[in-house]
């Protein structure tokens, strides 16, 4: 089965390679096997570009990756490492939370404050910056395990897993909340998500507070009553 990098981007595809993290890691480290899905010069909410991704596959199936453009992938065995979380987890990530709480803002947060949950219910390994090394690793907690929600920077899973339950992004989200919507739509169709290690920069910390955030969290409030 073939790897599929599904990413949208705001550079244009001449430049995706050159400007971008993501692009320039897979300049340097791309496998054989692993096809690449990019949405330049991208305008649109990241849920309408991923379920185009996978209603593409109903004719072309592939292993999903899901993944914004500014990652610096450090780890030279970064595909085979997916398709090892997949033996474990059916949806796999870097971070998430093994619980949820009432209005939670974010997989890592239990208020609108900002709170960190506690690090006990916290997995996975981020690191953060424009380089190696990061400016600082975000140790959450003991990676490989299964969680309830996952951040978005990266989301891995089968395509048949998908398209068999009937599961996609809601588009109504467009750049937040769609990866905590999405958790809870495989939670209850029964699909396992779990943690993974491997080895990432993300240049991004979030917009968490925004305008665009505030918005997002209302219409996650209302779909999910709590």
């Amino acid at each position: 089965m073939k790897i599929r990098l599904v990413i949208g981007s705001r550079a244009s595809e001449a430049d995706f390679f050159k400007t971008t993290a993501t692009g320039r890691s897979l300049a340097f480290n791309r496998p054989s096997f692993v096809d690449l899905r990019i949405f330049p010069e991208n305008k649109l909410g990241l849920p309408v570009i991923y379920n185009q991704a996978i209603r593409e596959c109903i004719s072309d199936p592939a292993t999903l990756v899901f993944a914004h453009d500014d990652l610096h992938f450090l780890d030279y065995f970064w595909a085979s490492r997916i398709l090892e979380g997949l033996q474990s987890f059916r949806i796999i990530g870097l971070a998430g939370n093994t619980r949820r709480v009432p209005q939670q803002p974010a997989w890592a947060f239990v208020d609108t404050n900002f709170t960190w949950d506690s690090v006990e219910y916290l997995s996975g390994v981020v690191g953060h910056g424009h380089a190696f090394p990061p400016v600082n690793l975000s140790v959450f907690g003991q990676p490989r395990r299964q969680v309830k929600l996952l951040d978005g920077l990266l989301l891995g899973c089968e395509s048949e897993t998908l398209i068999e339950n009937q599961l996609y992004f809601d588009e109504r989200f467009d750049f937040h909340f769609y990866d905590l919507d999405f958790c809870r739509q495989a939670e209850m169709k029964g699909i396992s998500c779990g943690t993974w290690d491997l080895s990432l920069i993300h240049e991004s910390g979030g917009n968490f507070g925004s305008e665009d955030w505030q918005n997002a969290y209302r219409k996650y409030l209302d779909k999910w009553g709590e």
